[in-house]
Order: C-alpha cells, then sequence, then structure tokens
C-alpha cells in the first residue's frame, strides 16, 4: 500500500465484500474528483469480482468499474487514509486514532436488480459530493 501523499487527502471505503457499495463511491469519488483525492477500497470478506449490477449501473453513468478488484482490507490501508468510510462492515475495520471515520447506511446491491441499484448508486454520489466539499475546497 503506498504511503499517503501530503498534499492530498486519502479516503477508503469498506464493505464487506468490496463487490458493489464500496467500488460504486471509489467510482464516483475518483470521477467526481479526479487527483484531488487518493481513493481506496477494501473488504473484510472480498468477492472474487465487482458485482455486475452495480458495475452495470454505474456504466450508465459514464463510469466504468468493470477493471476493479475486491481487495481485502488491511491495516495499512487505513493507516494510510484520512477518511475511512464503512458501508456495512460491522466491527471488522480497525479503528485508529486521529482518522475520520464515517458509517454510511446503505442498502446493499448484492442480489438486487438494476432497478433497485439505481438509487443506491444515485445516494452515493450525493454522499461522495458532500465529502467532497469538505475535503477539497475549489
Amino acid at each position: 500500500m503506498p504511503d499517503r501523499t501530503p498534499d492530498k487527502p486519502s479516503v477508503l471505503f469498506v464493505c464487506v465484500h468490496n463487490a458493489g457499495r464500496s467500488q460504486m463511491a471509489a467510482g464516483w469519488l475518483t470521477h467526481l474528483a479526479g487527483d484531488r483525492v487518493e481513493v481506496r477500497s477494501a473488504g473484510s470478506a472480498p468477492a472474487d469480482q465487482v458485482n455486475p449490477v452495480a458495475a452495470e449501473a454505474m456504466r450508465e453513468v459514464g463510469i466504468d468499474i468493470t477493471a476493479e478488484q475486491p481487495k481485502v482490507l488491511t491495516v495499512d490501508a487505513v493507516q494510510a487514509s484520512d477518511v475511512v468510510i464503512t458501508m456495512g462492515c460491522g466491527d471488522a475495520c480497525p479503528i485508529f486514532p486521529g482518522k475520520r471515520y464515517e458509517d454510511w447506511k446503505l442498502d446493499d446491491p448484492a442480489g438486487q436488480d438494476i432497478e433497485a441499484v439505481r438509487p443506491i448508486r444515485d445516494d452515493i454520489r450525493r454522499r461522495i459530493e458532500k465529502l467532497l466539499a469538505e475535503l477539497v475546497s475549489a
């Protein structure tokens, strides 16, 4: 895991499988922030691949997350991040002093159809826009 870049904030998105919510959030932040924010995502029990319905929902808004691979959550990833956003990973996330933690209550897209995943995608976008406004001054 690369060391944090001092001049840009770093955000880690964590969910259990790192296949849906955290991948969509990372996709949104990467898309909206460009190179102004370092973006990571991981899961406490990563899946084999990104949720294809989540990938389809993101593709509808012009963001391709199909090349992403679910990654296991490591202590290093948490230590290297300024902000850790959890999405239903419970107690699996290590807590370190001095980090900003947020827990986003979002429906899990696993096993859902595209109609159910679109509102989750759009909710994540609203949260990312708010987070980005707090992290990066224009």
